[in-house]
């Protein structure tokens, strides 16, 4: 118990950071035709717009590796201390978020970058915390 409440603020952002990422990546699962359709439009006056499905894939994997990899970091800084895999999955979090926002801006859609950045911010300040 004494662990959990001494990490209690790095245990909270990797849990939002999970299932931020993890939800996210199960809707481009379960919903891939949809997201594609409509991330094709939005690209579509774009240099990206032919590799929407690529980048859709890049970024569904990073979300389900760094959401997976802040949930594996809960159980081992609760269980061993060690806030390793945490870190890795802070950072991996930060640099999907980039991806997001690079995303967001080529497409001209600054409302949407704004949002990045909200998340951004618990994710960046979750690195300074686990380093």
């Amino acid at each position: 118990m004494k662990t959990i409440l001494e990490h209690a603020t790095e245990i909270l952002l990797l849990l939002f950071m999970s299932i931020t990422f993890l939800q996210s990546g199960l809707d481009k699962i379960t919903d891939w035709s949809g997201n594609i359709s409509w991330l094709k439009d939005h690209f579509a006056k774009t240099p990206l717009k032919n590799i929407v499905p690529f980048m859709v894939g890049t970024v569904l994997i990073t979300e389900v590796v760094a959401g997976f990899l802040c949930l594996v970091g809960i159980y081992l800084l609760v269980s061993e201390n060690d806030a390793t895999i945490g870190f890795y999955g802070a950072v991996l979090a930060c640099v999907t978020l980039l991806m997001l926002l690079f995303g967001q801006r080529v497409a001209k859609d600054y409302e949407g970058a704004k949002t990045i950045a909200v998340y951004f911010i618990p994710a960046i300040f979750l690195v300074f915390l686990l380093q």
